[in-house]
Order: structure tokens, then C-alpha cells, then sequence
């Protein structure tokens, strides 16, 4: 409940809004399928990768239903082969584990390292879902906010079309 309690004072320090739902630990979509938490609104798919010498990271958010295709990704960011980062990583950067990608991690990346690339169709969208940094619950807010969240820290953002 603390990485979660982070999160939700980071949106009342910014004046954001947004609703939330508690429910059992949800590690993939399909469990959030299982959940009922897909039929509320747009949740979406969120990817830690990292390029081929490990020296960039990103946390990739796209639509629940998308796939990625990491070459064309790739080809469009102007990076090195990507790939699934590590646990340990995952950790390292973002103090989050496996089953809980976010955007909302960034909140714990101080030093700004990890870029967050967004599928262009998400630009604009009301209210998107994400776990707080924990994958008991999940936050809905406007993709206008979550961009806020993710300026207000630092991080670079970049826009794909997947």
C-alpha cells in the first residue's frame, strides 16, 4: 500500500483527477479481463524494455489489445535492438516488480533515466488505466494527467504508432 500511497499524493500534489479500484493482485490482462477492470474503461499495456547494451530504458504504454512489434518500434525510436528487461531492473530503476508496469513507477526514477514512449493513439484518450505502482488496484486518469505525472518528474517522452 506505501508504492500506491505515493502515487496518489503525487496526483493531489498536482491537482490531478482521477478514480481508482482495489481488487485482488491482476499480473496480466487477462486477469484484469478475469477482474472485470477491462469493462470500466481503456486500460492499458505497459512494457519495460531496454536497448541491446542495456544503457536505455523505456516503459513502452500501449492499449490493452495491441502488440508490439519491438523491430518497428525500434526502427522509429532510432535505438538498438530492444528487449524485455530483467526483474533486477525493473527493480533497480523503478522499485517495482514483475505484474506491475506503470508509468506511475517514474515517480521512484529520481534520476530520470527511463523514457516513457507512448502509442499515439492513446494521445488525447479520457481516461486511461494503470496500476499505483502496485497491481492490487487500479488508477484511471486523462492521458493529458498521466503526461503531466511523467513532466513534472523529468523523464523524456516519445510517441510511436504500434
Amino acid at each position: 500500500m506505501e508504492k500506491q500511497k505515493k502515487v496518489f499524493e503525487k496526483l493531489d500534489e498536482l491537482k490531478l483527477n482521477y478514480k481508482v479500484i482495489h481488487h485482488p493482485a491482476a499480473y496480466t490482462i487477462e486477469q484484469m479481463d478475469d477482474l472485470g477492470i477491462t469493462n470500466l474503461d481503456d486500460v492499458c499495456k505497459n512494457l519495460f524494455l531496454r536497448d541491446y547494451k542495456g544503457k536505455r530504458h523505456f516503459i513502452v504504454v500501449l492499449d490493452k489489445d495491441k502488440h508490439v512489434d519491438l523491430k518497428k518500434m525500434r526502427e522509429q525510436m532510432g535505438t538498438t535492438a530492444l528487449s524485455f528487461a530483467s526483474e533486477e531492473r525493473l527493480e533497480k530503476y523503478l522499485q517495482l516488480s514483475k505484474g506491475a508496469v506503470t508509468p506511475f513507477g517514474i515517480i521512484n526514477d529520481t534520476d530520470c533515466v527511463v523514457e516513457v514512449v507512448f502509442d499515439q493513439d492513446l494521445v488525447g484518450k479520457n481516461s486511461l488505466g494503470f496500476h499505483p505502482n502496485e497491481n492490487t488496484a487500479t488508477v484511471w486518469v486523462s492521458f493529458d494527467d498521466i503526461k503531466k505525472v511523467i513532466q513534472q518528474n523529468g523523464n523524456k517522452i516519445t510517441y510511436v504508432t504500434i
